[in-house]
C-alpha cells in the first residue's frame, strides 16, 4: 500500500506544472489561466502516450515591449511576454494559453524548437483558439491555405492562422486527443528520431495532399466521360506541368550538363554534349530544369501559359523552380483542371505532345511489363514526396487520339501503378469517342458567326493560350476572325453560337478550327443562288467533336422525332457518312447537301447504342425522311429546261431515274433522243419532296405529282418508324452489302 502511494505522489509530481511567475502589469489571475492551460495540454500528451515533462523550469509572464505587428504575445523558453491591453484572461486567455503551448513544446520536444510551423500548429489546435480563426468568413480553400504557407515568413500573421486553422480543421481530433498529424511527430520527438521540419501537406493528414482520383476528358468534345474519386480535390501536382515550362518558354532550351555532385541529375546518361528539352522532359529530370531556371529564372512561372492554367484551376502561378516543377508541393491543381490543361496543350502544341509519345519507348514508363501498351500514347508522369522521401502522390497524365486521361494514387510511384493505368485507358477507348469533323456554317456568311464559351475559351495559339474575350453579351466575339489564329477551345462547357437570323443560340461541345474552303468549280446545268454556291463550296470554320455528339445532332436535326430502333438505324448511318463527305478532300458539311447537323445535343440511349456497334460503309449512304403522303408540286418549264435540257419532254420516272426525250441538231439534221439520268439529278435542283411518279406540261409549268419525302434512296425513314425490324435489318433491306456491321469484313466495291 505504502508503494502504491508512493507511486500516486511521484506521478503527481511529475504532472506538476513548472512555477509561473506574474510581473508587474499582469492580473494575478492570469497564472491560474496558464496552470489550467499546462495541466489540459499535459493530458493531451498522456492520451498520445507521450510521457509528462519532468521538473519543467519557471515560466515568467510578463509585458512585451516589442512584438511583431499583429502578434498578440510572443515566447521563448522560459518566458511569455504579452502585448500591452491583452488580457490574460477572459475573452484573452486564448493568446496565453496558444503560449503555454509553446513552452510546453519547449520541454517535452526540444528538437522541435526550430520548427516553427509544427509549434505554431500545435500551439493553434491546443488552445482553443481554432474556432476562432475558421469562423466568422474566415475559412479559407485548401489550396490557398497551403500556398499562403509555403510562401509566408510571418505565422504570426492572420492570413498564416487563418491557413493553419483550415489545414487542422480538416482532420479533426477525437475529444481529448490531438490531431494526428501532431500526434505522430511528438511520438518521433519521444522516440528520439532526427527531426524533420514539418510542412504544411504534413498537417493535411494524407488525405487532403493525397488522394486517389480517375478523369477521363474528351479530347474532342471537352466532355467529361469519367471523373471518379478526388477528381474536383486540388492535389499536389509533382512534375506534371513540366511540359508547360516548356511551352511557355520564349526561346527554346539549350543543351544542359550535369553538375557532378548534384542529386537531380540522376535521370540517365547523358550525351557528351549534354541534355536536351526533350530528353529532360522524357526523363522528368529535375536537374536540367532547375539549372534551366536558374539560368532563365522567369520560366518558372509559365510564360503566357500562365493565365490560362490559373484559369483552369492552379492556385497560383510558381515562385521558384521548386514551386514549377513540384519538388515543394505548395500549389495545387485538381485532376480535372490538369486534363482540361493537358486537352489544351494538345492543341497548342502537338509537338511536345509528340515528344512524349515517346515515354512508353525511353521515358519514365519504360521498361515495364506495360509499356508497350502505352506504345505512342503521350504521357506525364509525376511524384509528390513526403518529408522521409516516401511517394505521397504518383501521377499518370497521358494523351491519345481521342482521350485525355489522368491516374492519382496515394502513396504510390507512377511506375507502380502504370499496368493499372494501361488497363483503364484500354476501358476508356471506344469507337463513340473518335473525332467527328464537320464544315458548319455554310449557308451563312461564317465571319458573321459569334459564340462565347460556357467556361473558360482559349484561342490555342503556338505561342501560348489567349482567353477569348467575355463581351458579356449573348452574341460574343466572331468565331472565324478568332480561328484564324488558332483553334478554339472551350474549357468547362460548349460553345453556344449564333448567327444573324437565328433566334437563339446554338450548343456546340468541341473545337473550331480555321480551314479555308478552296473555290468552287464551275456549275453545271441550272444557275444556283448565292446559298446554294455556299453550301456546295462548304465552309471555312471547321468543328470537331466526338463521332458520338456528331451522330446526336444529325439525328436531331434530321429527324428529331424518330425513336427506337429507327433512331438507331438512322445514328449509325449519320456515324458512318461522316468519313464519307459530299466535299472531297474535305470533311463533311452541316446542310442537307450532305446532311443537317444544328450543333451537338445530349445523346440518348439509341445513339450510344448505335455507336457502340457502328457502321463501316464504302461510300456514302443516303437516306431520306420518307412515307407515303402524296404531294403536288409546279415548275416552270424553264426551270426544267434548265436541268435536262430546253426540248425535254415525255418525262417519265421508275425506279429512281428520270427518262425523257430530247430534240438534238438542226433542220433535216434534227432528231429525237430518249435519255435517262439518276432522279436525284432533278430532283435536287427543284428542290422537289421525292422522286416525282409523274411529271406534265401544263400551261407553260411542269407539274409534278408524287409521294413522301426524299431522294427514294437508301434508308426511308418513316417506314423504319413503321416497320418491327430491328435497326440491322433496317440497314441491311436499306443498303444491302453497302453497309455491314464494324466486326464484318469489308466488302469490295
Amino acid at each position: 500500500m505504502t508503494e502504491l502511494v508512493a507511486a500516486a505522489a511521484l506521478a503527481l509530481a511529475l504532472l506538476a506544472p513548472p512555477p509561473f511567475r506574474v510581473d508587474e502589469g499582469i492580473p494575478p489571475a492570469a497564472e491560474r489561466v496558464a496552470v489550467d492551460a499546462w495541466e489540459g495540454l499535459e493530458r493531451l500528451l498522456a492520451a498520445e502516450g507521450i510521457a509528462p515533462v519532468a521538473a519543467p523550469r519557471p515560466v515568467r509572464i510578463g509585458l512585451a515591449t516589442q512584438l511583431r505587428p499583429g502578434a498578440a504575445a510572443a515566447s521563448r523558453p522560459g518566458a511569455i511576454a504579452l502585448r500591452p491591453g491583452v488580457a490574460p484572461i477572459g475573452p484573452g486567455a486564448a493568446a496565453l494559453r496558444h503560449e503555454v503551448a509553446h513552452q510546453l513544446l519547449f520541454e517535452a520536444c526540444p528538437a522541435a524548437s526550430g520548427d516553427r510551423l509544427f509549434h505554431e500548429a500545435f500551439a493553434i489546435a491546443t488552445s482553443g483558439e481554432l474556432r476562432d480563426w475558421t469562423e466568422n468568413s474566415r475559412y479559407v480553400s485548401l489550396a490557398r491555405a497551403l500556398e499562403t504557407l509555403g510562401r509566408t515568413q510571418d505565422l504570426d500573421a492572420p492570413a498564416a492562422r487563418r491557413a493553419l486553422a483550415r489545414l487542422i480543421s480538416d482532420a479533426p481530433s477525437p475529444p481529448g486527443r490531438l490531431p494526428r498529424a501532431l500526434g505522430r511527430r511528438l511520438a518521433r520527438c519521444e522516440a528520439g528520431s532526427p527531426w524533420i521540419a514539418m510542412r504544411a501537406e504534413d498537417l493535411a493528414d494524407g488525405d487532403a495532399s493525397a488522394a486517389d482520383a480517375f478523369v477521363v476528358l474528351s479530347r474532342h468534345s471537352g466532355e467529361i466521360l469519367t471523373a471518379q474519386g478526388a477528381a474536383a480535390l486540388p492535389l499536389p501536382f509533382g512534375s506534371t506541368l513540366k511540359p508547360f515550362l516548356l511551352a511557355g518558354a520564349r526561346e527554346a532550351p539549350l543543351r544542359l550538363a550535369p553538375g557532378p555532385s548534384q542529386p537531380g541529375w540522376r535521370c540517365g546518361d547523358v550525351a557528351p554534349g549534354g541534355m536536351d528539352s526533350a530528353t529532360a522532359l522524357l526523363r522528368s529530370c529535375n536537374g536540367w530544369f532547375l539549372e534551366w531556371a536558374a539560368r532563365d529564372p522567369g520560366v518558372v512561372r509559365f510564360g503566357a501559359w500562365g493565365p490560362a492554367l490559373t484559369a483552369l484551376g492552379l492556385s497560383s502561378l510558381p515562385a521558384d523552380a521548386s514551386e514549377a516543377i513540384g519538388i515543394r508541393p505548395s500549389l495545387r491543381i485538381s485532376p480535372l483542371g490538369l486534363a482540361q490543361a493537358y486537352r489544351l496543350l494538345a492543341e497548342a502544341r502537338p509537338d511536345l505532345v509528340d515528344v512524349l509519345s515517346r515515354n512508353a519507348r525511353e521515358g519514365t514508363l519504360a521498361r515495364l511489363p506495360r509499356s508497350d501498351a502505352l506504345a505512342g500514347v503521350a504521357a506525364k508522369t509525376g511524384t509528390v514526396l513526403d518529408a522521409e522521401a516516401n511517394p505521397r502522390l504518383g501521377w499518370i497524365v497521358a494523351v491519345d487520339r481521342d482521350l485525355v486521361v489522368v491516374m492519382a494514387r496515394a502513396g504510390r510511384t507512377p511506375r507502380g501503378f502504370a499496368s493499372s493505368f494501361a488497363e483503364a485507358l484500354e476501358r476508356a477507348r471506344a469507337p463513340a469517342s473518335g473525332a467527328a469533323s464537320v464544315q458548319v456554317f455554310g449557308l451563312v456568311e461564317a465571319r458573321d458567326v459569334t459564340g462565347r464559351c460556357v467556361g473558360k475559351g482559349f484561342v490555342a495559339t503556338r505561342e501560348g493560350p489567349l482567353p477569348v474575350p467575355d463581351t458579356g453579351a449573348d452574341a460574343g466575339p466572331k468565331m472565324l476572325d478568332l480561328a484564324r489564329s488558332g483553334p478554339l477551345v472551350c474549357a468547362g462547357g460548349p460553345w453556344l453560337v449564333r448567327h444573324p437570323g437565328l433566334a437563339r443560340a446554338r450548343a456546340y461541345a468541341g473545337v473550331f478550327t480555321f480551314d479555308p474552303a478552296p473555290p468552287l468549280a464551275a456549275s453545271r446545268g441550272t444557275a444556283a443562288t448565292p446559298r446554294e454556291e455556299r453550301a456546295r463550296r462548304g465552309s471555312d470554320l471547321v468543328f470537331r467533336t466526338t463521332r458520338l455528339l456528331y451522330a446526336a445532332g444529325v439525328v436531331a436535326s434530321e429527324d428529331a422525332s424518330a425513336a427506337g430502333e429507327a433512331r438507331i438505324a438512322l445514328g449509325r448511318v449519320a456515324d458512318a457518312n461522316a468519313a464519307h463527305s459530299r466535299h472531297p478532300g474535305r470533311p463533311v458539311c452541316d446542310t442537307t447537301h450532305c446532311q443537317a447537323f444544328l450543333g451537338t445535343s445530349s445523346p440518348a440511349r439509341e445513339e450510344r447504342t448505335a455507336l457502340a456497334s457502328p457502321l463501316r460503309a464504302e461510300s456514302w449512304l443516303p437516306f431520306s425522311r420518307g412515307g407515303r403522303e402524296p404531294w403536288r408540286e409546279e415548275r416552270a418549264a424553264a426551270a426544267v429546261g434548265a436541268v435536262l435540257g430546253s426540248t425535254a419532254r415525255a418525262l417519265a420516272f421508275a425506279n429512281g431515274r428520270v427518262s425523257f426525250t430530247v430534240s438534238t441538231g438542226d433542220g433535216s439534221d434534227r432528231w429525237e433522243e430518249r435519255r435517262e439520268l439518276p432522279c436525284e439529278a432533278l430532283r435536287g435542283p427543284l428542290k422537289l419532296p421525292s422522286c416525282p411518279e409523274r411529271g406534265a406540261l401544263v400551261n407553260g409549268s411542269v407539274v409534278f405529282e408524287g409521294r413522301g419525302s426524299g431522294h427514294g434512296e437508301g434508308l426511308d425513314l418513316e417506314w423504319a418508324k413503321r416497320t418491327s425490324l430491328d435497326a440491322g435489318e433496317i440497314l441491311s433491306r436499306s443498303y444491302g452489302a453497302r453497309a455491314h456491321s464494324k466486326d464484318a469484313p469489308p466488302v469490295s466495291r
